[in-house]
């Protein structure tokens, strides 16, 4: 059976359920729970998607045995931020927070195999502080010589979904202006803070070539999309120093601004 942009149905993989039984799609689980006030319908990351995360996680810091904890940080961030970027529309307070904990158990493994002849007390000074200086968290896990630091999930804002405008479609060439502002709403969860005021304070624009900072044309679409884009935005923009001179010395002002890579290189 086709649908009329092409799309059709996989017969063996498509079934029709009642909504309060539940189902699963693009590692969603969707379920109706009914109550004396009628019910509620919730979306939840499923229990599949959530164990293979389980998974990766716990491989990755495997592989990562006998490097030092600037790379560990490097590997797992844009995997910790782009699947709760992925998830961040949908009810997962509660399985954030429980994998922050996996992570936790992860990250201390690693640092008690890095040093088996150190104590557990020496491991937690050297690898857990309050690396992120807005938020009062003790137990972080970051490299003490750079400064780097392990993202948590539950630092990942819930967002609830806003309901498209009657009527609009993507394939309207007339609101794709309504689309980019929608798209550009959305802010990009777990960059850093001076970042995300940067780009507003820019109106998201480069100020060398004036083209947007962040592409907003498609939102991507998957966990792993996400970390690909977290990916590629570490190594597309760039904070510029900026000194602005004023009539002496003592006057001149140090500021930041956020511009493409590629315009520093050119």
């Amino acid at each position: 059976m086709a649908g009329a942009q092409g799309l059709s149905f996989n017969e063996d993989k498509t079934k029709v359920v009642q909504v309060e039984e539940g189902f699963s799609f693009l590692g969603c689980s969707i379920r109706r729970y009914v109550d004396r006030q009628g019910g509620k319908l919730l979306i939840k990351p499923s229990q599949e998607a959530v164990e293979r995360f389980r998974k990766r996680l716990a491989a990755e810091v495997h592989s990562l045995r006998g490097a030092n904890a600037a790379a560990v940080v490097a590997r797992l961030n844009p995997v910790i931020r782009g699947w709760t970027a992925y998830y961040r529309n949908v009810v997962s307070s509660r399985i954030f927070s429980g994998l922050d904990e996996d992570l936790w158990h992860l990250t201390w493994r690693w640092g008690r195999h890095s040093h088996p002849n150190k104590s557990g007390h020496w491991v937690a000074a050297r690898y857990y502080d309050t690396f992120n200086r807005t938020r009062k968290d003790r137990w972080v896990f970051g490299d003490p010589d750079t400064g780097a630091y392990l993202a948590k999930c539950s630092w990942t804002k819930i967002v609830r979904h806003t309901l498209v405008r009657a009527g609009a479609s993507r394939d309207d060439p007339t609101l794709a202006g309504y689309w980019t502002d929608r798209r550009r709403s959305c802010k990009p969860p777990l960059l850093d803070t001076t970042i995300l005021k940067l780009l507003k304070d820019q109106d998201d624009r480069c100020p060398a070539c004036g083209q947007a900072l962040i592409d907003a044309e498609q939102e991507p679409q998957s966990p792993d999309a996400w970390e690909q884009w977290f990916i590629n935005a570490r190594h597309t923009l760039r904070k510029q120093r900026v000194t602005k001179r004023a009539e002496t010395p003592e006057g001149e002002r140090t500021c930041y601004r956020l511009v493409h890579a590629h315009c520093l290189r050119s």
